[in-house]
């Protein structure tokens, strides 16, 4: 029998809420996180609205002499870092060389520092050289923002990031669920952080056509999923973190249980880099291997947290793919979008729709999908709109959909 693999610890910095109660508190009341963009002035842009976290103290978590080193990324990984170690009742300083060995760390992320990357063309292009960062090339890499985090605590087992889009985060997840199964190492951290609120980024996203233009007047209504006014995707940043445990390693040492991971399902449709294909077939699949994982049945599952994205393609077939893999059982089961009070925080989406899902179970109930004012007649159950609903949840659902075709879910159950 396969070790069964825990979460025990979280730590969230998001649009709507520094910190886990904080976060807490605004998704189950419906709080918008989204903003008009103050890191920068966007009236030049299409897009004058983000999931932005304005009031994050980067120098509060990183060095003031260190920060012009690295991406935003990094303060806002080793922020929710801290405090998902601290909720695990883990402490970094006392432990031995040979107990630091067996945590490794997995990240998942989209852009990575591509938000740091952009600076440091930006300087050089403007002639500014001497501004520049010695470490432009390392620190622009994925790879190093792992190693920030390992250094940080001391960490020494893997430091590895995973980088596939949207579904980053979800599947760094599955790698270190499948890693503890497999008993290379029992404790992992792991999760999810994206920074992309640049210039150079949303303008390459007007480019696709994919962020919504039409609530720059009015941000907190810009992220529509399901709601058939919605013309695009809000773009979001934040971190969100947990410790995964073996179940036998966390109940030796006493730890409190939020919820096992038990299924883990990623397929992907091979059909463009950007577009989704009309068929629900693949994303479906990922949610039926995750469910055959977890040896469970639709009717098994009490909530579904989705993907969401607010674009009219993605939201349809979600819809779609969720009546294929659950049957009429889809009409059924509560389910809710986390971006519409956030916005689309990229790789690190997944890990925000784990924290949810907790959340959901840990209280009983479950957040809203705010701004569905319009339904749209193809995206026709029960997303739980404008206010939150009690509900008993066992078993949950994560899903996510990303570009490149992939699709990954999680199946969690309930524990404490």
């Amino acid at each position: 029998m396969l070790p069964r693999v825990v979460i025990t610890g979280m730590g969230v910095v998001s649009p709507n809420g520094m910190g886990k109660e904080a976060f807490c508190r605004a998704i189950l009341d419906g709080k918008s996180g989204v903003k008009r963009i103050s890191r920068f002035d966007p009236s030049s842009l299409l897009v004058h609205v983000a999931g932005e976290i304005p009031d994050f103290d980067e120098l509060a978590w990183v060095d003031a002499r260190e920060r012009k080193h690295v991406s935003r990324v990094v303060p806002l990984a080793i922020a929710a870092s801290t405090e998902a170690i601290r909720d695990a009742g883990l402490d970094p300083s006392a432990m031995s060389l040979q107990e630091k060995r067996e945590i490794g760390v997995i990240l998942g992320t989209g852009g990575g520092a591509q938000e740091f990357s952009e600076e440091q063309y930006r300087l050089w292009h403007a002639g500014l050289t001497k501004q520049v960062s010695v470490f432009c090339i390392p620190s622009g890499t994925m790879g190093t923002i792992p190693s920030e985090i390992s250094m940080r605590f001391g960490f020494r087992g893997y430091s590895h990031v995973v980088t596939a889009g949207c579904t980053s985060s979800t599947d760094a997840f599955g790698y270190a669920y499948q890693h503890i199964q497999a008993e290379v190492q029992p404790l992992f951290l792991v999760g999810g952080v994206d920074s992309p609120i640049t210039p150079g980024i949303i303008k390459g996203y007007t480019l696709l056509r994919a962020l919504t233009q039409s609530w720059n007047h009015a941000p907190e209504r810009a992220s529509r999923p399901f709601s058939a006014d919605r013309d695009g995707f809000v773009l979001a940043e934040g971190s969100w973190m947990f410790i995964l445990e073996d179940y036998d390693h966390a109940r030796a040492r006493g730890a409190r249980i939020y919820a096992e991971i038990v299924g883990y399902g990623s397929t992907c449709e091979a059909y463009h880099r950007v577009r989704m294909s009309d068929s629900p077939e693949e994303p479906a699949r990922a949610m039926t291997l995750a469910l055959e994982e977890a040896k469970l049945a639709p009717q098994d599952i009490q909530y579904v947290n989705l993907h969401g994205t607010s674009t009219e393609m993605n939201d349809r077939v979600e819809t779609r793919a969720l009546k294929l893999a659950l049957g009429e059982q889809a009409r059924k089961i509560p389910m809710s979008g986390l971006k519409s009070q956030i916005g689309h925080a990229q790789g690190a989406c997944g890990s925000a729709s784990v924290a949810a899902t907790l959340i959901a179970m840990q209280h009983g109930k479950i957040p809203p999908t705010i701004n569905l004012d319009v339904p749209d007649p193809e995206c026709d159950l029960d997303y739980v709109p404008d206010l939150g609903r009690k509900a008993e949840i066992e078993h949950a659902i994560c899903n996510c959909v990303g570009f490149g075709s992939k699709n990954s879910v999680l199946v969690l159950r309930r524990m404490s």
